[in-house]
């Protein structure tokens, strides 16, 4: 998927907004992405940088096949500049330098572009340095910034910049995105129930506890799901000992959600309306008790009085 397909069915306010100022020749001389991580920011960055230096637009959009898109692509040309952190963080030597540069027309062109990815990671010297170098712009250039934490970019540097937010993934985009990570389908999916962000799902997946957690409410959707009295003894054999603070517990239920909407959608295909009704009972059952646990219900009354009401239902 090119950039401009990705930002168009993800992101279709942020894609429709930079299209029609390119189309008005009325793009900002800074930009400001800010998002999640994967939302696309870098793909809007990059696709902007086509659009500008593209030798061949079709329908208004870059055709990917010129040199200039080619080598954009694969960062390669001379007058798109992208600077990330230099370990932790990014350095006044790094903005100086991009200075430099661009105190001089473009190689090929008068326009230059300059891409800053984790720009809130820039130290105070350079978050200052570059403020001075939107203040007093020195040639024709193109400054994105993109960060998943706007509130630690300065806000002189904010009202320089004509900020854009980039909307959290759809599930889908983001089980796809996981799937590309290396995780499993149902552990994908999973996430994805539980959070709309890349990153946090990563460090969910990427918790030791994350697994036990997901193997015990699995353990006990089964158990509920043979209507087995075991659920209710795994409450205080299992679950208590895996969700201890009011968090984790939360989550449990959220992860039995999960399997039992899976379930659902399973059922949902064989069309045993019996079946599809007695599920459906048990996700208001369950959405019930997430409910109780917010009101300072203990954990283990809850989850025990909800195996009790789904096994004898």
């Amino acid at each position: 998927m090119g950039e401009a397909q990705f930002l168009e069915k993800n992101q279709p306010i942020v894609f429709t907004q930079l299209q029609k100022s390119f189309e008005h020749g009325r793009l900002a001389h800074a930009y400001l992405f800010e998002g999640e991580t994967g939302t696309g920011k870098h793909e809007a960055s990059i696709w902007l940088a086509k659009h500008l230096f593209c030798t061949d637009l079709k329908d208004n959009q870059p055709c990917e096949q010129c040199n200039n898109c080619q080598r954009i692509q694969r960062n390669e040309h001379p007058d798109v500049q992208i600077v990330e952190p230099d370990g932790q963080t990014i350095k006044v030597d790094q903005i100086r330098k991009l200075q430099s540069e661009f105190a001089t027309s473009g190689f090929e062109t008068k326009q230059k572009v300059f891409i800053i990815k984790d720009s809130d990671k820039m130290n105070s010297s350079a978050a200052n340095s570059l403020l001075k170098f939107l203040e007093e712009p020195v040639g024709l250039f193109l400054a994105i910034l993109e960060t998943d934490s706007v509130g630690r970019i300065l806000p002189t540097i904010q009202s320089r910049c004509q900020i854009l937010h980039f909307q959290p993934l759809s599930k889908e985009l983001l089980q796809m995105k996981l799937k590309e990570n290396g995780l499993g389908l149902q552990t994908a999916k999973l996430l994805s129930s539980l959070t709309n962000s890349f990153d946090k799902a990563v460090e969910i997946s990427q918790n030791e506890w994350f697994n036990e957690a997901r193997d015990s409410v699995q353990q006990w959707f089964n158990y509920l799901k043979k209507a087995d009295p075991q659920a209710f003894i795994y409450v205080q054999k299992k679950l208590l000992k895996v969700f201890k603070e009011k968090t984790q517990q939360i989550e449990s239920f959220s992860m039995l959600l999960f399997f039992y909407q899976e379930l659902l959608l399973e059922k949902a295909s064989g069309r045993s309306l019996k079946e599809i009704a007695e599920i459906n009972q048990v996700i208001e059952l369950i959405l019930q008790a997430e409910q109780k646990l917010g009101t300072n219900v203990s954990f283990q009354s809850t989850a025990e009085q909800l195996a009790l009401r789904i096994i004898y239902k």
